[in-house]
């Protein structure tokens, strides 16, 4: 039956945890497109803006946008890369960083919540096998 297949569990699920993780980042004051990018530049302190779209898989217009807001609250900075001057770089400030560490809190505390019943080495398994999905690599996750 359709609502058994493991993409529409997966999909439905997905939008459940969606909403739980929109609700507890609209609590610090962020979108979640805010924190998908703020989350990246944490993990690797500055990209470029082409890097940025082809992990974000959207459109260039609304990486700017996306951008814009961050920017003017102070989260990122855009500069011109100095080793070619048509590429833009973006770089989480000190401000962003601190808020990555309150939305990381902020979603930990959400999935302990859609988690719970679950065990961790079930998690760490649910992990590896999401990324799989991501990727495509299955040697990528094997142990």
């Amino acid at each position: 039956m359709i609502t058994n297949r493991v993409s529409f569990v997966l999909a439905r699920l997905g939008r459940i945890a969606e909403t739980e993780l929109r609700q507890a980042l609209a609590e610090l004051g962020l979108k979640f497109s805010h924190a998908h990018v703020l989350g990246l530049l944490a993990e690797r302190e500055r990209l470029s803006q082409q890097a940025l779209l082809e992990e974000l898989k959207v459109d260039p217009s609304v990486l700017v946008t996306v951008l814009n807001g961050l920017e003017n609250n102070g989260l990122v900075a855009r500069r011109r890369d100095p080793a070619d001057r048509r590429r833009h770089v973006v770089e989480i400030s000190d401000r962003g960083t601190a808020l990555v560490v309150r939305a990381d809190r902020a979603v930990g505390a959400a999935e302990a919540e859609l988690f719970a019943g679950i065990e961790e080495r079930e998690l760490t398994e649910l992990r590896r096998l999401l990324h799989r999905i991501k990727t495509g690599d299955a040697s990528a996750c094997e142990e």
